[in-house]
């Protein structure tokens, strides 16, 4: 299973195809009247300080998506989702492509593309076939994500199986064969994943997985990840409990580091707090990695540590967020420490307010400032951000 070869996905596409094709041609083009069609709109400006680049930098720029979906027509249904991202002002930041060095980034590079594309088939008990470019988000996106706080959202082109055929049981299988990323560069995969979650349990859901990540190009990667996560919550009269605990290994062909995270939580009279430990381990000066997540979800807002250090990294965190006359507000703290070597990687504050209007509006203000320890470089990020859909 290693290996399978590209042929695999066109054959699946075909199939799904050759289902509908034997039906007249009218209802399949009732399918596309009977589609949806959706908009939507996020304007934002960032503004960047950060010690180790020449210059400071910021953007405003808009996202505009256009999504239609079709209605299921003998259990097959089509998506397409096409996104633009347009610089409002000058782009006078490095937006990871366009070569800016001195600037610091800001990874939002202009450009329109084919965000989605994709058939599914639903003609199989319990199952979900989905075939084309997609969207991939497995658990809480720590080794498989979008990274959907970017303008330039992470999609997959993939064949992917969904099965709930067994009680409280979701079994997912993805066969990846080319990444886009955030900046619009594609990268070539033989990428499998499996992850089977049972919610069978009355005191939360238990999940393993088994992701053997292969970029195929030179100096790209191949890495094996096992692991298993837990993760739940239990009322306690007026205070719920939250409780989450992960354990992965990797085998990168040299070495095997580890990672591991636990988390536990309080809510109480509207205000959460957690409190929470993960670490991405180090083996031989050979780090977890975790090339696929959304990973400005984790470590800090600040994107300090996108790349794992070679030492590995300790996240200690605290978090409080509650709810004020509509508004979503969360405070995080981080403090960071190598994990092979116990260097002082740095700390970090983020504070993020959020409030929606109706149900088509929305409005944010985010901010992190991160400190440099014994390494790095002080840096600070602020977004202002407005959403709209339709």
């Amino acid at each position: 299973m290693k290996k399978l070869p590209s042929k695999l996905m066109l054959a699946a596409a075909i199939a799904a195809i050759s289902t509908p094709s034997a039906y007249a041609a009218e209802s399949i083009a009732e399918a596309f009247q009977n589609g949806e069609t959706s908009v939507s709109f996020r304007l934002r400006y960032e503004d960047v300080e950060d010690d180790s680049a020449a210059e400071d930098a910021n953007a405003l720029t808009l996202k505009s998506r256009l999504t239609f979906k079709t209605d299921e027509f003998k259990s097959v249904s089509a998506l397409v989702e096409v996104d633009d991202v347009t610089e409002l002002d000058d782009v006078e930041y490095n937006d990871g492509v366009n070569g800016m060095e001195t600037k610091t980034k800001i990874v939002d590079p202009e450009g329109t593309e084919v965000n989605q594309a994709y058939l599914a088939f639903t003609g199989l008990p319990d199952t979900t076939v989905t075939v084309g470019r997609q969207r991939i988000l497995l658990d809480n996106q720590r080794f498989v994500g979008g990274v959907g706080f970017r303008q330039n959202e992470q999609t997959y082109d993939s064949l992917s199986f969904k099965n709930n055929s067994l009680a409280d049981t979701e079994v997912f299988y993805a066969y990846i064969n080319d990444v886009h990323g955030i900046t619009g560069a594609d990268s070539k995969h033989e990428t499998h994943l499996f992850n089977v979650k049972y919610k069978g349990l009355p005191f939360g859901a238990l999940t393993g997985y088994y992701y053997n990540f292969e970029e195929d190009k030179v100096d790209g990667y191949d890495l094996e990840t096992y692991g298993v996560r837990f993760s739940g919550s239990q009322d306690a009269g007026d205070t719920k409990l939250l409780y989450t605990a992960e354990y992965a290994t990797q085998d990168n062909g040299t070495t095997d580091p580890d990672y591991y995270l636990l988390e536990g939580g309080v809510e109480f009279s509207g205000v959460t707090t957690k409190l929470g430990y993960e670490v991405l381990g180090a083996d031989g000066g050979v780090a977890f990695n975790t090339p696929l997540a959304t990973k400005h979800k984790f470590q800090g807002w600040a994107d300090q540590f996108l790349a794992t250090p070679a030492d590995g990294i300790e996240d200690l965190y605290v978090s409080v967020g509650t709810k004020f006359a509509g508004v979503k507000l969360l405070a995080v703290y981080h403090d960071y420490e190598s994990e092979d070597t116990s260097v002082d990687l740095g700390a970090e504050w983020g504070f993020v307010a959020a409030k929606k209007f109706g149900k088509n509006y929305g409005l944010s203000l985010k901010y992190a400032d991160y400190e440099a320890g014994d390494t790095g470089t002080d840096k600070s990020k602020l977004w202002l951000t407005a959403t709209a859909q339709f």
